[in-house]
């Protein structure tokens, strides 16, 4: 029978070195050392609320795609800590999904969105989406660069594709409301930036969005 407890203690343990000595090598090494995935993702899930906080730390240091249920699940966490990490680790999950290869040519994607290229990030994107069409964030990269460049109607049909390969992809929610309102769709923006904050609570930007947008409908 799994027993928890020393399982918990230890996690802890290693979590509480982490927060002093801020070395995310020792503590990734540690987790490597000790934790499987799945372990870690039931520790998601422990009582105590600073097993939940280094799980869903470790997770992010450590944990494949397949963890992104779990973590999604942990950004609605009654722990605003625990919230707050499980969107940087989640967000670096997205990251891990498809081979090597698919992981260099996102990363250039995101770094010629950086610098303002996006016709070159588009074009590299569009490539990217044939050779591997269930790598939501290669769509979530080039809705971006479409909104860029202006073209909201094909940016939205990217997030949209994005949120069905992964339906926790808070940002892309949130890019969908930005196109509405740019195409002055002022109710369809509002639907959107409440299911982003459906996802993830913690997007304050969205929050202030929707309050605006609330009032401004209500005022119409």
């Amino acid at each position: 029978m799994w027993n928890e407890e020393p399982r918990t203690a230890l996690l802890t343990q290693f979590y509480e070195q982490y927060l002093g000595e801020q070395d995310a090598g020792r503590f990734i090494r540690q987790v490597a050392d000790r934790y499987a995935s799945a372990t870690l993702e039931r520790l998601v899930a422990s009582n105590h609320r600073e097993t939940r906080r280094a799980a869903v730390l470790a997770l992010g240091f450590v944990g494949a795609y397949e963890s992104n249920h779990i973590l999604g699940r942990a950004l609605v966490d009654k722990d605003r800590g625990v919230r707050s990490l499980a969107e940087n680790s989640i967000r670096a999950v997205w990251r891990r999904a498809g081979n090597e290869s698919h992981r260099r040519d996102l990363q250039s994607i995101a770094d010629l969105v950086e610098l303002r290229r996006y016709a070159e990030a588009i074009e590299r994107a569009t490539r990217l989406v044939e050779q591997a069409p269930w790598y939501a964030e290669a769509w979530s990269q080039r809705a971006i660069a479409f909104y860029h460049v202006e073209r909201f109607t094909e940016s939205i049909r990217d997030c949209r594709q994005a949120l069905e390969i992964n339906p926790y992809h808070f940002g892309a929610a949130a890019g969908m409301g930005q196109c509405h309102l740019r195409l002055h769709d002022r109710n369809t923006a509002l639907d959107c930036f409440r299911r982003a904050l459906r996802l993830n609570p913690g997007l304050e930007n969205v929050r202030a969005q929707v309050i605006y947008l609330q009032k401004l409908l209500k005022e119409e």
